[in-house]
């Protein structure tokens, strides 16, 4: 195995798996980035392999205020591994993602003031508290067929796997994975990043992609160490348009069969549009990312939510980020609670700041800090303590 030398970051060696662009446009599953988006690991070549390694390691002590907070020690991790190779006329992609959360997260994973969404023990609903990922994040192939000298076509199978819908997830978008708090937008744009059962078929013409999927619309269970059962009852479509090479927009719809395991009954429209800028210079990189998404439940309601996040790097040394947010949520209480499927106009700020010690081993070491504020209706206040609870973390992290 033979190390491939990096530029500003970049494994600018590595070939791209879905078409003849640089690697640094693909993101999570089938999803585009800007091409001047960093891409860090280390990469290596063996044979005709072509691959590379990246992870993360957040040691976090995470503080929520207000009456429904709490605090918790907790580590979010995860490891991605993606290799390529020539086969006939196209290439052929594997990648592989797991996380160790389900261990060092526990089954309630962590405190997030305003997270909703899945379940802890099967029973009742994770309210102002993030899940745990599963184990197997991804493991997923691909292959791509090149059809003149700047368009493809290409198919990608998961289980799990991401189907096209949304944009990038959150914790491979350059504008938030430094932010080590998932975003309570999460299950509006990108929850469907671990789906037992996903096929991808797409077409590419320069700078353009269109794409669909079938998929499993039910999301991961409480049992995180396993593998579900696919179902492929779901279907989406995404089109996205890199009209340079520091923009990437994308605009999707997906139709969820039952997504929520508390709500069998339930099904659920999705339409999401996202647009990201990223801007490199010298040793230096800036991301921001506006991404708006509506869940139509049926039975159920329409809510809407909306992120915007960016992020500053300078110098592979100083790290700058901050997101705001505004949700439509009706998760908030529990069925037997007088205000269940109420919905809530609630909104997020936080920023936070990240100090990186000189690379070591081809390592990253970091401390970081960040501060939230929750801006809640009157009607919240009760139950929440406040109008403007605040929460914040302190954390080290290791990545590659």
């Amino acid at each position: 195995m033979n190390s491939v030398s990096m530029v500003d970051g970049q494994p600018h060696s590595m070939k791209a798996m879905l078409g003849a662009y640089s690697m640094s446009r693909e993101s999570s599953g089938t999803s585009w980035q800007p091409d001047s988006s960093p891409h860090s690991g280390i990469d290596f070549m063996h044979g005709d392999w072509m691959g590379m390694v990246h992870g993360f390691t957040n040691f976090i002590y995470d503080d929520q205020g207000g009456e429904r907070g709490d605090d918790k020690f907790f580590s979010s991790n995860m490891l991605m591994v993606m290799g390529s190779r020539p086969l006939g006329r196209g290439v052929w992609g594997l990648k592989g993602m797991f996380s160790l959360e389900p261990a060092t997260l526990g089954k309630r994973g962590y405190p997030l003031l305003l997270q909703t969404g899945e379940t802890a023990n099967g029973e009742d609903p994770l309210i102002d508290r993030q899940h745990p990922h599963d184990l197997l994040m991804e493991l997923a192939t691909t292959y791509s067929i090149p059809v003149g000298e700047d368009s493809s076509v290409f198919g990608y199978f998961g289980y799990p796997g991401e189907p096209a819908l949304g944009p990038a997830a959150f914790m491979h978008r350059f504008s938030g994975m430094d932010n080590p708090e998932a975003p309570i937008t999460h299950h509006w744009l990108d929850s469907t990043h671990i789906t037992y059962g996903v096929g991808t078929l797409g077409a590419i013409w320069k700078n353009w992609k269109l794409e669909g999927s079938i998929f499993t619309g039910r999301e991961p269970d409480e049992e995180r160490w396993n593998f579900d059962s696919p179902e492929f009852d779901s279907y989406s479509t995404r089109l996205t348009y890199n009209f340079s090479k520091d923009w990437s927009a994308q605009i999707s719809y997906g139709w969820l069969k039952s997504p929520e395991q508390l709500e069998p009954d339930v099904d659920q429209d999705r339409v999401t549009t996202s647009v990201t800028y990223n801007k490199s210079w010298a040793m230096n990189n800036w991301q921001t990312t506006l991404a708006w998404g509506r869940n139509m439940a049926d039975p159920g309601n329409d809510t809407d939510a909306f992120v915007l996040e960016s992020v500053v790097n300078f110098d592979h040394t100083h790290t700058f980020f901050a997101r705001l947010e505004n949700v439509e949520k009706d998760e908030l209480f529990e069925e037997s609670e007088a205000q269940h499927g109420e919905i809530f106009n609630v909104t997020k700020g936080s920023i936070g700041y990240i100090y990186d010690f000189p690379e070591w081993h081809k390592m990253r070491w970091g401390i970081g800090g960040l501060g939230s504020v929750h801006f809640l209706p009157d009607s919240l206040e009760e139950a929440y303590g406040s109008d403007t609870p605040a929460s914040f973390m302190v954390f080290a992290r290791v990545k590659v």
